[in-house]
Parts: C-alpha cells; structure tokens; sequence
C-alpha cells in the first residue's frame, strides 16, 4: 500500500531522520520547500533526538501543535514525547508522513502506527486523509480480510497494550480471525475430501492450517480468539487440534524432574505462567458430553496439573472430563505418579474420585433413560462398567507392590466399583495376593479384612485351586474356597448349574402392586442387574465345566494307564492349568508387569501430545 502522492521511496534508500544524542538533519527530502530550511525543533523519543521542523510536524499532528501551543516558552526549540506507542522506529514513519514521503504500510507495522497515530493525534481535523485514515483503510481492507494477516497484527498489539485496546484493534482481531476460520474450514473440508484416498501425512496436512499460526499468541489473546471462533461456529474438532497444539508448544518446557522432587520451594515465573497457561486451557476445552478430546491428552494436563500444583477446580475439571470417557482409559493412563512427600508412589486418590464421577455419571445415565430395555444385558453402560471393572483390577494389581499404599486407600479403592462391575474376581484375588505378599507386616485381622471383599463365589476354577495352596491367606478363606469349590464339583457331578439361584432371581423381580410405579422400575433395574450378573457368571461356569470335561477325559487315560485314581488325575491337572501358577507353600512366583515408579507409556496422538 503507498502513501501520499508521487513515486514509491525505498525506505533503505532515505537517510532522513538520523537520529543521535547531538542532532543532526540530513538534507535529504522528498519536499523540496525544507532542502535549504535548517530544523527548528529537536523530539526526543526513547531518548533519541530529532531535528525537524515545525511547520510540517503541526500541520499533521494535534499532539505536537498543541505541546507548542501549551509551551510557556514561545520560541521553544525541543519537546519529548514520552510513552510514544511504537517507540522509535515507528516516530519516524510517523515523521515521514508528515514530510510527504512515501512508505509501505504492512501487517507488520499497522498497529505501531496507529497506536502511534492515535498518540500523536493524526486525525482529519488537521489535515485530510491523515494517517490514522491511512491506518485505518488498510485494516479495514487488508488485514481484516485475511486469518493470517490478523493473527500477525494481533501478535503485534502484545507489546502495544494498552494503547492498542483503547483503538479497539485486538476485539476486531479476533472478530476476523473468528469470521475467517469459518470460512477456512470450509475450504478445508473440500480439501479433506480430495484426501480422502490419500495416505494419512497427507490427510494432516488437510488440518487446518492456522492452528500452528495461533500457538504464537499469548495465552489472553489466544483465549479470546478461541472462545470467539467457539461461538461463530467453528468445527469442535478443530477447536481441541488447536488447543492440543497449543499446550504442545506452551507447556513443553515443565522439567520433568521436579515430579518426583516435591520439595521444591521456589517457584520461578515461568512455572506460574505455565500454570496461568495450563488453567486457560482447560477452562477452554468443550464441555459437551460427546467431544472428542483424546483421553491420553487429558491425562497429560491432568499430570502437568500435579506437577505445577494448579487450583483444585482445574484438577477436578479435567477427572470430570476424562470420567465421561473412562472406558476408554488405558492401564499406563492411571499410573499418575504421586506428588506428595511419603505418600504412596502413585496419585490413588485421583484415581478413586475420576472412578467416582464415572459411576455417577452411569448413575445418572440410567435415570435419564425410562426405559426397561437401556440396562439390558449388552447395554453400552454395563458394558463400560465390565471394561472400568477389569481396568480397575489391572489398576489395583500395579499399585498393591507400593510400600506406602496404606490398607484404607487400597480397600477404599476395591470397595467404590459395585458388585455387578466384576464378573469374576480372579483379578481382584490377584490384586489383594499381590498387596498381601508386598505387605507381610500387615495383621491376621488386616488380612481378613482384606479378604472378606473377595466373592469366593466368583472365582474361576483357576483361581481357587491357587486360593487352596496359598498359605499367605487366612485359614477362615481357604475354608470358603474349598467349600465353594466342593460345592462346584457337586453340581458338575449331579448337573445342576445354579438354575435355582437363577428361578429365585427372576421370581423375586416381579414387582409388588403395593409399590410406586417409580420403585417398581428401580427395583426391576436392580433385579435386571443382578440377572446379568448371574448369566455373566454361568458362562463363565460353563467355561470351567469344559475345562473339567477335558481334564476328567485325560484323567481316565492315565488311570487306565497308570493305574492311578480319577480324582488325583484331575486334581493334578488343574493344579498345572492357570494365570496363577505357581508353586505351594507360599513360594508364587510374580505375576504382571512390575509397578513403575514413573509413568508408562500413555499412548499420546501422534502430533498432538503433552509431555
């Protein structure tokens, strides 16, 4: 864009305006009236001097022509503009202007001129088609026409506050990178269906492209930008790549090791910006129950959030979120190291209150729903309750080699899934064996404790005849699994498979005419529940009972072969058969990956991740 009238002047090629502490002016000029017209004002600006001349200074600007007209010395000879907007370089633009020279207005220097333009007050009341008109032409027509344009002259205004806010230009900023966006993703989306049969680093190229742009902002304005481009519309999904994006670049400097040394006591500036920045973000992230914000993201904040020590709101927030995606969640997920001097080596805590919000959130669900056919068996809710009971199993047995895990946190952990989430037990009767073995102070009475949440009912033909060898358990235990386990048998040998159980289940739920319509479907919940529990456990049964087919098959081989008894063939072969092998007398070798005192891996997107 040029300004004023005549031929385009290279800025490299003008040597006017040398600016020194003796002043100086050179002879230079584009207006021919001043070539042999000696200066007559000195402006001091950053504590540079400038010899120029009044006349055309006056003539543009209502700040120098008023700090002359004010002055009590009428032949005064220098004035100092203090706090100029744009500081030195963008005076003497400003001073060119007012000379007739031409130069180019860019999206790198617009907001310098008119913060500096609105200073030096270069309004039409002085002359016509004055610089802040210039100014304003060309954001109007340029800038605000182009996303990318926008984000360089919003970037700009970071060191012009907060002159640039009292000119409005950051809110028309982000009301162009808004209306922008909207059009860009419709681009893209055509672009994104030319990549339809592409190869997938070409199908991340379709990505919008301003997402990098906006990761050079600062944490305010980007905030602003994205809270507007969430109101006029833009793709949700475009909205988490850039929020991803920008927490990639923003938080990618946390030390890593002040996570295991919670003492730290000096919390430097750039620790509470990144703070500043991490709370930002989450407050951004979309609150709709079906986003599509990567579970292992969330995880990262939340990890960072530890770290840095954000508010508890920020913290609970992000376990809200990721308990709307909890069946979701990966082992290496929860494995969230513990930032708390002497307190056990993983946030269990954390994980307890996400595992709460989750089942509130099934809870609620449920009542949402009036239907009796949403809690059927295979329904979505019982099915991630299945996959949360198995993942919270796996959880238990990771942590229960922690020294410091105290036997509330443990319990308390076990106790909060209810009953229906576990089919079988077997991963929980791992999970305690473990906890009992890497705590052998704890007390006969800790010890039943520990082993009264154990449904002996529940555990796979593998797991008992493990129970039965296992001299860390109670005597009161092994009783019950023997008894559960001869009980089995006498129903495998007469053919019974607990259809009384099940008839007295299925008579028990029809509802009593006594009770509200609202009872009768909480009850019918209850007993639908409890039913699909129960058909979970006869497949499971009926599983064994195939297994003691095969066994008792191959025990009357060795029996006509060796001579040997049925019963010792069978009991030697399911002592062989299981995931908890290992020898008597309490010598069971370790079973599952070791606790990890740092975190696993978290199964990060490729291109958005936090570290």
């Amino acid at each position: 864009m040029r300004i004023g009238s005549g031929a385009m002047v290279s800025e490299n090629s003008l040597s006017f305006l040398h600016h020194s502490p003796t002043p100086k002016f050179c002879n230079s000029f584009a207006n021919r009236i001043f070539l042999d017209v000696a200066g007559d004002i000195t402006i001091i600006v950053d504590g540079d001097s400038f010899l120029l001349h009044k006349f055309p200074l006056v003539s543009r600007s209502g700040k120098i022509r008023k700090m002359l007209a004010n002055a009590k010395d009428s032949n005064i000879s220098k004035l100092e503009l203090i706090n100029l907007p744009g500081g030195l370089e963008t005076f003497e633009l400003a001073a060119k202007f007012c000379y007739g020279m031409n130069f180019a207005i860019t999206s790198a220097n617009v907001a310098h001129l008119r913060c500096a333009t609105e200073f030096l007050e270069m309004t039409e009341d002085y002359h016509e088609e004055n610089l802040i008109a210039r100014t304003e032409t060309y954001l109007n027509e340029v800038v605000f026409e182009s996303l990318e344009k926008s984000v360089e002259v919003l970037f700009a205004c970071e060191t012009l506050l907060p002159a640039a806010e009292e000119v409005g230009i950051p809110n028309r900023c982000v009301d162009a990178i808004a209306r922008n966006a909207c059009k860009e993703q419709l681009v893209s989306g055509l672009s994104r269906l030319d990549c339809g049969s592409r190869s997938t680093e070409l199908k991340d190229r379709c990505l919008e492209w301003w997402v990098e742009d906006l990761s050079t902002l600062r944490i305010d304005f980007y905030q602003r930008v994205v809270s507007a481009m969430g109101s006029s519309g833009v793709r949700t999904d475009s909205i988490i790549a850039s929020l991803m994006h920008y927490a990639q670049i923003s938080l990618k400097g946390l030390a890593k090791p002040q996570m295991w040394n919670p003492a730290r006591s000096n919390q430097g500036v750039g620790e509470n910006d990144q703070r500043v920045i991490l709370e930002t973000l989450v407050g951004l992230l979309p609150i709709e129950k079906g986003s599509t914000v990567p579970v292992s993201f969330l995880f990262g904040m939340l990890r960072m959030a530890i770290i840095i020590d954000a508010t508890l709101a920020c913290k609970l927030e992000l376990e809200r979120k990721i308990a709307f995606r909890f069946e979701m969640v990966l082992l290496d997920d929860l494995l969230i190291p513990s930032a708390q001097t002497g307190d056990s080596l993983f946030e269990v805590e954390t994980v307890h209150r996400i595992l709460i919000h989750f089942l509130q959130r099934i809870e609620e669900e449920e009542n949402e729903d009036c239907g009796y056919e949403s809690g059927g068996f295979g329904s979505p809710s019982h099915g991630s309750v299945l996959k949360v009971g198995q993942l919270i199993d796996a959880y238990l047995a990771e942590i229960a080699p922690d020294p410091y895990l105290s036997l509330q946190k443990f319990i308390a952990m076990i106790e909060v899934l209810p009953d229906y989430a576990r089919v079988i037990d077997d991963g929980l009767y791992r999970a305690v064996d473990i906890y009992m073995k890497a705590h052998p102070m704890l007390t006969e009475h800790e010890c039943k404790k520990l082993c009264k949440l154990i449904d002996c009912q529940k555990l796979s033909q593998e797991a008992c005849n493990h129970a039965a060898q296992n001299d860390r358990l109670p005597v009161q235990m092994a009783v019950r699994v023997l008894y559960f386990e001869q009980l089995r048998l006498k129903n495998a040998v007469s053919g019974s498979s607990g259809d009384g159980f099940l008839s007295q289940k299925i008579s028990s739920g029809i509802p009593s005419a006594a009770m509200s319509p609202r009872d009768n479907y909480a009850s019918l919940r209850r007993e639908n529940r409890e039913l699909k529990l129960e058909i979970s456990r006869m497949r499971v049964r009926l599983s064994d009972l195939e297994k003691q087919q095969v066994f008792m098959k191959q025990g009357m081989m060795d029996k006509s072969a060796n001579g040997k008894t049925f019963l010792t063939s069978l009991s030697r072969g399911i002592g062989k058969f299981g995931i908890f092998s290992g020898p008597t007398g309490g010598k069971q070798q370790k079973s599952g990956r070791k606790s990890r005192g740092t975190v696993g891996k978290t199964g990060r997107s490729r291109r958005y991740s936090v570290s």
